[in-house]
């Protein structure tokens, strides 16, 4: 599939948007093309799907823990993939919904 790179990194531990508004996120999704990391679907910005629309970068693979599946955004659907370069999740010390210290005590409210 060429809408994925098995050698680009992730963009970072976290949303890039998110992290430089000060917000949060529910939960992380890397793009399988440039590595960007963006906030779920659920999650209030809903960054990833906006990166895949604005990009044309169909294909997000989890990033989160224990997930290795992707979603091609173009189709609807889930798709496979190969193994991404590491770091394969966000770092373990870091809470869904995440960052700590961002996440408002009434987030479930928030979500999509």
């Amino acid at each position: 599939m060429t809408d994925i790179d098995p050698g680009v990194a992730p963009s970072g531990p976290g949303c890039v948007e998110c992290d430089e508004a000060g917000g949060w996120w529910f939960h992380l999704r890397r793009c399988a093309a440039c590595g960007h990391v963006g906030c779920c679907d659920s999650s209030p910005s809903q960054h990833a799907s906006g990166h895949a629309a604005a990009t044309g970068h169909r294909v997000m693979q989890s990033y989160e823990p224990g997930e290795d599946w992707f979603w091609d955004f173009g189709a609807n659907r889930a798709v496979g993939g190969p193994v991404l370069a590491d770091p394969q999740h966000h770092p373990l010390d870091q809470p869904a919904p995440g960052p700590a210290g961002r996440v408002p005590a009434d987030w479930q409210s928030k979500l999509n």
